[in-house]
């Protein structure tokens, strides 16, 4: 007897929400019904998916084997039904997209709305996490990356780039003066990020020809917390553009050491994994990205 997609869906479920309670969840279904779906599988295909613990599931060779199989049927399944709704100009279905948190608050959501209304009938799910994540296991469909791509699974959509420039506000530069040189910045309070060392790196060389990799005098954790700190005249800032946009209109942040800074370009990219089958929606948000973004938030 053959698999149903009911029960190969149920199964790749369970593997990425990584508890049969959790897929219960995803799937709107009973616990029991997750259960009972598995266990018909693996009587089906006479082969242990999962190992089941108390504590987790574990694919078995066969159920790794089987996993990517199960991936690929349902995504042509999906790219299929996404045709037939293609010729009636009606795309439809849940679109989840993984950047993070500064450029989807300062990038995306802004633009959002006029995504919706061109296609209401796509379900946006916006996910953000400092830190990269993996595409497959979070369930993530198109993911904003920026920066250099060291993942060559991954295929990328150039959306633009956005520079890096050091911003303080006037009050700050009034109580404390105004850096004239990199070595000026040792008598200042410099803000930085708590947990992503690399963007401590500032596009500024220091009289030695090194790079200046600060020690933040006051961290945190995000952009945004930054900004605010910055704002509030609390330090000097190293960001890019992207999220620098209104306060660098208002002059409530203004440029610090202009002479001095480096032209550093961070790229973003959008990207999916190479062996996925890009959705129609996520071709349609990719392009409106390409389309809407630079110029505005982005530099071509």
């Amino acid at each position: 007897m053959k698999s149903t997609l009911e029960e190969q869906q149920a199964f790749v479920t369970v593997v990425d929400s990584g508890s049969i309670t959790g897929a219960a969840e995803r799937l709107g279904i009973t616990v029991s019904g997750v259960s009972r779906a598995l266990n018909r599988l693996e009587q089906k295909l006479g082969a242990t998916l999962l190992r089941r613990t108390t504590r987790r599931l574990e694919l078995t060779e066969e159920g790794e084997t089987f996993l990517g199989h199960c991936r690929a049927i349902l995504a042509a399944v999906e790219i299929a039904e996404e045709a037939m709704l293609d010729r009636h100009n009606q795309p439809q279905g849940r679109l989840r997209v993984n950047a993070a948190p500064s450029f989807m608050q300062f990038v995306i959501v802004p633009v959002i709305g006029e995504f919706r209304a061109r296609y209401p009938g796509i379900t946006l799910e916006l996910d953000t996490h400092d830190r990269f994540v993996d595409l497959l296991e979070q369930r993530v469909d198109l993911a904003i990356r920026i920066g250099d791509l060291e993942d060559s699974s991954l295929h990328a959509k150039p959306l633009g780039h956005s520079p890096l420039r050091l911003l303080a506000s006037p009050s700050y530069l009034e109580r404390c003066g105004t850096p004239q040189s990199v070595d000026d910045l040792q008598h200042h309070s410099l803000l930085g990020f708590s947990q992503l060392e690399h963007l401590n790196r500032w596009p500024l060389t220091r009289a030695d020809d090194k790079p200046l990799h600060i020690i933040p005098t006051l961290a945190a954790s995000s952009g945004s917390t930054l900004i605010e700190l910055a704002i509030a005249g609390e330090g000097i800032v190293c960001l890019a553009d992207f999220m620098t946009i209104a306060p660098r209109q208002k002059g409530t942040l203004i440029d610090v050491l202009p002479d001095h800074t480096e032209r550093q370009n961070q790229a973003v990219n959008a990207v999916y994994y190479r062996q996925a089958t890009l959705s129609q929606r996520a071709r349609l948000f990719m392009d409106f990205l390409a389309e809407r973004l630079p110029g505005k938030y982005l530099q071509g």
